[in-house]
């Protein structure tokens, strides 16, 4: 049957990336079809945690106590751990003060972050929730995008495209759709990157990995936690029956072929030196490698990249699927703005200039890891080093800013020093928060100090922009800020005295933001 349809953009890929993509495109008005080959959602275990970035994200868009009650539920899988160890009689591993994350399996420990530290201000209760598999995220994002109309297109796989001026011509498994945009979030081999021509340059893989879920015998003989031998890295835990294999003799031989058990169970005898354990089920597995490597732009006319399909690395801390959420929240909004034509020039060039250095920092990031985790005698002294770095407050809180993406700031104009940066999330007087306030998608310009004159300049943006009056006994010192849809803070500025405006203080910088981010004004248009 063929199958034949127009929409704004067509998204493929109906992984977490290219579902939250299509519903901040939705959120936004713009008729958005996703295209996914796979008939149900995927349950390969994969990245088992959220960042800050990610976790801000999905609460300025009213999923935060979805994502609560699946932490709740990990949490309760890594007590069920617990408990069987102990009842096995093994030990080694204990519920840690507070969980900072990890680096190369070198654990931080909570009890060491100085949560002081400016960069960890402002998140809210986002930032009490991170424990989010990634297979429990898609499923949320699907019931999500079915919610707001968009239509997922399972056992559907793009097979070419014709892109020119005014739009693209998509092809699939099941017809021809004609669209204006085409997005491709359908992962590390990427079809729509392959067909478009985009440069995908980078690092060799050396390793082979393996993560997986299984039922086996003899656990109890292996180190629980991340450990290191002289043949490779394994990670028993934090849940029962998980498992993570590491090889340092070069990639897969077939990174295609099913992960069997035998497979499984070779692998773990090699690095951890344990006879004993037997896999008798394997409920899910994959197999990985250190690829490391990026698209220079991710955008090629009316194409553009986004999740793994523009960026590659090793999975170790989940970057992978954080780095892509970021790229859907600040793709989203943006692409939208250009479908309804009141984007300002350059705004979707944007879209790489912000994410293509965070994007590469991840590469580097994984890269050092890989290094630190080698089984010889160079990699084990370092490992050494860092073990004893992030034994002090400095280092921990370091590293910890790092893994959880607090780091992350735009390079945009405007010298206070929350511009650039995710916004805070305020508390307001009347108990409500900042991020409750873009639920909708929208820009928000935020008056602290009831000043006509603020509100006045935000006339014309219509539906693109919010303004909002409201206290913060909070931060009393703060007048104003300007927030753009994917949470990011484009324009703030303090109190010049006790009863001062924001406006005198930087009236142009105001004006200036409003018409990089949100366009001409309808007033001024007309």
């Amino acid at each position: 049957m063929r199958m034949t349809s127009d929409a704004d953009v067509v998204v493929a890929g109906g992984g977490p990336v290219g579902l939250m993509l299509a519903c901040e495109l939705a959120l936004a008005k713009v008729s958005v079809t996703v295209l996914e080959r796979l008939t149900e959602v995927d349950t390969t275990i994969k990245a088992g945690a959220i960042n800050s970035p990610s976790a801000e994200a999905f609460y300025r868009r009213g999923m935060l106590p979805d994502l609560a009650a699946a932490q709740r539920a990990g949490i309760e899988r890594f007590s069920s751990f617990l408990r069987q160890r102990q009842a096995a009689g093994a030990s080694g591993l204990q519920a840690p003060p507070k969980f900072a994350g990890h680096f190369a399996g070198i654990m931080l420990r909570g009890d060491l972050l100085d949560e002081s530290d400016p960069d960890f201000d402002g998140p809210g209760p986002a930032g009490e929730v991170g424990l989010v598999p990634q297979e429990v995220l898609e499923r949320l994002l699907a019931a999500r995008a079915a919610e707001l109309g968009v239509e997922l297109r399972r056992g559907v796989t793009l097979t070419g495209f014709d892109a020119g001026e005014d739009g693209v011509t998509v092809h699939t498994s099941g017809g021809t759709l004609r669209t204006g945009w085409l997005v491709g979030c359908d992962g590390g081999r990427s079809t729509v990157r392959r067909l478009a021509g985009f440069p995908f340059p980078g690092t060799a893989p050396e390793i082979t990995g393996h993560q997986a879920l299984v039922e086996m015998t003899g656990a109890e003989k292996l180190g629980a936690g991340w450990n290191w031998t002289e043949t490779g890295t394994y990670v028993h835990g934090p849940m029962p029956g998980r498992i993570l294999t590491v090889e340092f003799d070069g990639p897969p031989a077939d990174r295609e072929a099913p992960v069997t058990a035998q497979e499984l169970e070779e692998s773990l005898r090699k690095v951890s030196g344990v006879e004993g354990v037997r896999i008798h089920t394997v409920r899910t597995a994959t197999r990985f490698t250190d690829n490391a490597r990026q698209v220079p732009d991710y955008r090629a006319g009316r194409v553009l990249l986004a999740g793994d399909a523009a960026h590659v690395h090793a999975p170790f801390g989940g970057q992978g699927l954080n780095l892509g959420i970021g790229d859907a929240m600040n793709l989203g909004w943006k692409l939208a703005a250009t479908v309804h034509g009141w984007a300002p020039d350059g705004l979707l060039d944007t879209y790489t200039a912000e994410r293509h250095p965070i994007g590469a920092w991840a590469l580097d990031w994984t890269r050092a890891q890989v290094a630190l985790m080698r089984p010889e005698s160079h990699s084990r002294a370092l490992r050494e080093v860092i073990a004893e770095l992030t034994g002090t407050v400095d280092a921990t809180t370091f590293f910890a800013k790092k893994i959880s993406g607090v780091w992350q700031r735009n390079d945009l104009p405007g010298d206070h020093p929350l511009i650039g940066r995710s916004a805070p999330d305020l508390e307001f007087s009347d108990g409500s928060r900042l991020a409750e306030q873009l639920h909708g998608g929208q820009g928000l310009l935020l008056d602290l100090t009831d000043d006509a004159e603020l509100r006045k300049r935000a006339t014309g943006y219509g539906g693109r922009l919010r303004v909002l009056t409201a206290s913060c006994p909070g931060r009393p010192g703060l007048a104003g800020l300007l927030v753009r849809p994917d949470g990011c803070t484009a324009w703030a500025a303090d109190r010049a005295d006790a009863a001062g405006s924001a406006v005198p203080a930087a009236p142009d910088e105001l004006d200036a933001a409003l018409r990089r981010w949100f366009g001409t004004p309808a007033d001024a248009a007309a």
